[in-house]
């Protein structure tokens, strides 16, 4: 999307400029990682983007610039790469597109807030500022596991309008689950999650498609399955999905097993979950970054548990027969796993996979962040990566 293409150009709403005490302009918003701050000797380049409020055509907003500092002599092609500069920088949109056709008035409502938040959050060009909400109401996502982690990722992805939600769980709904479980009530009791959780996400959102399979995933072969779009009967099966999400943690090697299929299948996927006060979410793309693989064998290579020989590592960490967690860990991590999605399915923001990231809730401001190379020796992004059924790992 060029600036030419635009009938009137306009500085986002959510990017609007101002001016510094030094005479900089500061485009933006003061959020750490979209706003930036450009000098401005001469006060034309500030003009410039009160000029682009939406009113005006390309050719109108540089004759305006132009009669304001004539004493500049200004080029009209330099006014135009400036112009050009703010929106290869994605602070500019244009204010006469029309929204896609394919989104409904009431779409348009529903989602008009999600849209500036995507908007604020984008920093490249668009024909529309409705194309990510279009991108996502064309998605289809796989959801593994819809019990704490799960369900809050579904609950927040059909909210936020993804078009299809697939959802695969085996289990019942127990009394133990409602502590952190809220797409459940006590009226579930010995329902199959899977049917609690479908009446639960097509209510709270009819523009949307949500099915879902009472399944095990036993071996590789059954994520396979899945994500080739094979289905037990009931559920919407037939096609493939542009994003896997795990939100399971049996059988232990499970991660394994999607790292490996996603591998082969080429389909962008995260995982998340919590291990205490620890939040996380891991988020890999084929070809792009590390591979779950990689980055777990980075963050062993990197910690430094201090064990004797033969000393198990659970004697650092002890796993017990019961997850410790309510409510609010189980919802962040779903809500990051949904994050994840959105991010996955049309760009925003602008990150590249190949991650763990998450926050320590013992410790206000202590990120969780895990990140490093892609690994020549990985022996499952490696030049022939194959599904296996290997040794269960932690999550």
């Amino acid at each position: 999307m060029t600036v030419h293409a635009m009938r009137r150009p306009r500085i986002k709403p959510e990017h609007r400029a101002y001016r510094t005490v030094d005479g900089h302009l500061r485009i933006g918003s003061v959020v750490y990682g979209i706003g930036a701050e450009v000098t401005d000797p001469d006060g034309w380049v500030w003009t410039l983007v009160e000029a682009m409020d939406g009113t005006r055509g390309t050719e109108d907003v540089v004759a305006e610039v132009s009669r304001r500092h004539p004493e500049l002599r200004l080029p009209a092609p330099d006014i135009v790469q400036a112009m050009t500069d703010l929106t290869l920088a994605g602070y500019v949109e244009d204010a006469g597109a029309e929204p896609p056709a394919e989104l409904t008035e009431r779409e348009r409502e529903r989602y008009s807030r999600g849209m500036t938040l995507l908007r604020w959050m984008d920093l490249r060009p668009r024909e529309s500022p409705w194309e990510p909400q279009l991108r996502l109401r064309r998605a289809r996502v796989l959801l593994v596991g819809v019990g704490g982690t799960g369900g809050a990722a579904a609950r927040d992805l059909v909210a936020s309008g993804v078009g299809l939600v697939h959802c695969v769980e085996p289990d019942v709904v127990e009394l133990s689950n409602l502590n952190r479980q809220t797409l459940f009530r006590e009226d579930d009791l010995g329902t199959p999650k899977v049917d609690a959780a479908l009446a639960a996400l097509r209510a709270l959102n009819s523009d949307t498609t949500v099915t879902g399979e009472r399944r095990e995933v036993r071996r590789p072969e059954d994520l396979e399955h899945l994500l080739a779009g094979g289905t037990t009967a009931g559920s919407g099966g037939g096609a493939s999905y542009d994003v896997l999400l795990l939100a399971a943690d049996r059988p232990p090697a499970i991660r394994r097993w999607a790292n490996q299929v996603c591998l082969v299948s080429g389909t962008p996927w995260a995982e998340a979950g919590y291990r205490g006060p620890l939040v996380s979410v891991g988020v890999f793309a084929p070809g792009r970054g590390a591979c779950w693989e990689c980055l777990r064998s980075a963050e062993i290579e990197r910690r430094d548990l201090r064990l004797a020989p033969g000393q198990d590592e659970d004697a650092a960490s002890p796993r017990m027969p019961w997850n410790p967690v309510n409510a609010v860990t189980a919802g962040l991590s779903g809500s990051l796993l949904a994050h994840a999605a959105l991010t996955l399915l049309c760009g925003i923001p602008p990150v590249e996979p190949g991650y763990r990231s998450g926050l320590n809730l013992m410790v206000p401001g202590d990120p969780v962040l895990q990140r490093s190379p892609r690994r020549p020796d990985c022996p499952a992004c490696g030049p022939r990566p194959a599904v296996s059924a290997g040794p269960g790992d932690p999550p």
